[in-house]
């Protein structure tokens, strides 16, 4: 990766000695790897995986959290986006700590994905690995490629939802979005 970005920097007309310039293949590779792209070595599973008995299950109740701020990167233009989330699910048998909804999360988002895949992943998730009976994300972003590049939509802000289980009907995802204070 180092010698990509330095090739990059010659590729684009710029002088790889230049002060500004000599530890920037080192500073991007060290920010991709262990920042931008470190959920490649991290699972749902893991972040998961810490869970809590639930004495009495139901398809009706909601674990929400809401305003998890998120970063990811396009995969289409290798820009940034990012916004804030949120996460919902019907407990099954166990919950996990409010923490670990941020991890999941972070472990989608901190890949190559589009918003709407990051969504639909979060969901299935919780479905897959909770057993829960519902699930749902809901993102709002700021995506650097729509706002910087073609039509500049310096103001656009873009939403993507996913929906599993129960939360695919039509009355608990009404709950959902009252919950969340708008309306579906």
């Amino acid at each position: 990766m180092r010698r990509a970005i330095a090739d990059f920097l010659v590729a684009a007309g710029l002088d790889p000695s230049d002060a500004n310039l000599v530890e920037t293949p080192d500073r991007v590779t060290d920010a991709w790897a262990d920042e931008f792209l470190d959920g490649y070595r991290s699972s749902a599973k893991q972040a998961l995986a810490e869970r809590f008995p639930v004495s009495v299950a139901s398809d009706r109740e909601l674990v929400i959290v809401t305003g998890l701020w998120f970063r990811s990167m396009c995969p289409h233009h290798l820009l940034p986006y990012s916004g804030r989330a949120a996460v919902a699910y019907v407990p099954g048998k166990t919950v996990v700590g409010f923490g670990r909804l941020s991890a999941l999360l972070d472990v989608f988002a901190h890949r190559l994905v589009l918003q709407e895949e990051l969504a639909r992943q979060v969901a299935q998730a919780l479905m897959h690995e909770l057993g829960s009976q519902g699930a749902a994300c809901v993102l709002e972003a700021e995506q650097t490629c729509l706002r910087l590049r073609g039509g500049e939509q310096c103001d656009a802000v873009t939403h993507a939802e996913a929906y599993e289980g129960v939360l695919r009907e039509p009355g608990l995802r009404a709950e959902l979005w009252a919950r969340l204070g708008q309306r579906p």
